[in-house]
């Protein structure tokens, strides 16, 4: 075989085909990873081997959430979409976040806050196939949620029979936000995870003891808002106020924002909780009428795609002509497309082993306080209605 030397130094024949300036992109780490062993850290594998593609996405939504969204002046809020409690997302990645400080805010489907219920009760759901009959489940009292089991009358029934109880109470029996609603249901849960033994497992408990309010867009939508609406129908008082909530959120971003400090936003699939959470930024512009230019850094998991026209394929570019991404942060804006059940372990992971416990804003505890700052701001610039 013949021995060909490699040149030092390619030089064309053609030096003036291209324009100077090329370095400016060829100026990104080399894409020459090590073999991988079996003994790297996940943190590592990510930084060494996440190099291109929704990998290389990934990569950059870890190093954004641990480098620049966790700095303590960065208010952060999470929305949770998709059925990721009755998965043990929950247990296993959001209560971790709540517990490190890394999550001051969260906005989620009425459903995941109620699966999140049968961990805090010790009620089991199992592993299992996507292709089972479901007529046949249904008549031996099975539900399925894609691969996920759960018994109807032991899980389900009596998931619903214990939150008829609390919700009873009286200190359920006003007119409420769900941030109430869902810390009063929390104080229950982590009262449930101290009688099981099964601590940490609940993500409405670990919110509770964190003071981190959970905010849920649409209460109506989920068997938490239909057992409200049942025990209304035997004279029940609770009602819940939706507008409080689009105040209280707004009014989380409103302070962090006249205090000259940033807001980040990581949205965890799409739907509903993706646009409550940030709509929060029109809200003060169109609303109370404060010029703001929207959230400082953004980090989205989704599989939607944008051309569809759904909210949850929505980009972060599309979302600056609504006033809710500052244009001028773009950088800091990522949209990874990958199953939640699989970035948001490895995200919570990565974050956990890079960077340090933040101290827990409690914002729970200022919601009175944030309430009157937003009312205040409401009639400063709005004296004319």
């Amino acid at each position: 075989m013949a021995k060909i030397q490699l040149p030092k130094k390619f030089t064309s024949k053609y030096p003036h085909k291209f324009s100077k300036g090329k370095q400016h992109f060829l100026c990104g780490k080399r894409i020459m990873p090590k073999p991988i062993t079996g003994k790297e850290s996940l943190p590592d594998l990510i930084d060494q081997v996440f190099l291109a593609y929704n990998a290389s996405r990934l990569q950059e939504a870890c190093r954004l959430f641990a480098d620049r969204m966790l700095q303590p002046d960065v208010t952060v809020g999470m929305s949770v979409a998709g059925a990721l409690t009755p998965a043990g997302l929950g247990c296993s990645a959001i209560v971790p976040l709540i517990k490190a400080g890394y999550v001051d805010w969260i906005v989620a489907t009425g459903a995941n806050l109620y699966h999140d219920m049968h961990h805090a009760m010790n009620l089991p759901l199992f592993r299992g196939s996507p292709f089972v009959r479901d007529p046949e489940l249904r008549k031996v009292g099975v539900v399925r949620i894609y691969d996920i089991l759960l018994d109807y009358n032991d899980v389900l029934m009596q998931t619903d029979h214990i939150l008829r109880q609390i919700l009873l109470q009286p200190e359920f029996q006003h007119e409420m936000g769900t941030a109430e609603l869902h810390h009063l249901l929390g104080k229950y849960c982590a009262e449930f995870e101290e009688q099981t033994g099964h601590k940490d497992v609940s993500v409405l408990a670990a919110a509770y003891r964190a003071g981190v309010p959970c905010f849920c867009p649409s209460p109506g939508d989920s068997t938490i808002g239909m057992n409200v609406a049942g025990i209304e129908l035997r004279g029940s008082k609770l009602r819940v106020n939706p507008s409080r909530d689009v105040n209280e959120t707004t009014a989380i971003v409103l302070d962090a924002k006249l205090k000259k400090r940033r807001t980040g936003v990581v949205l965890v699939g799409g739907g509903s909780p993706k646009n409550f959470t940030l709509q929060t930024e029109p809200q003060i512009q169109e609303i109370l009428r404060i010029p703001e230019a929207g959230h400082d850094l953004f980090i989205q998991f989704t599989d939607a795609r944008p051309d569809t026209g759904g909210l949850s394929g929505a980009t972060p570019h599309e979302a600056v002509s609504w006033g809710k991404v500052d244009p001028n942060k773009l950088p800091d804006a990522i949209v990874c497309y990958l199953d939640s059940t699989v970035a948001l372990p490895m995200l919570t992971h990565y974050a956990l082993a890079r960077h340090k416990p933040r101290k827990l804003k409690r914002l729970y505890d200022r919601l009175p306080e944030l309430r009157d700052l937003i009312s205040k701001e409401y009639w400063k610039r709005n004296k004319w209605l």
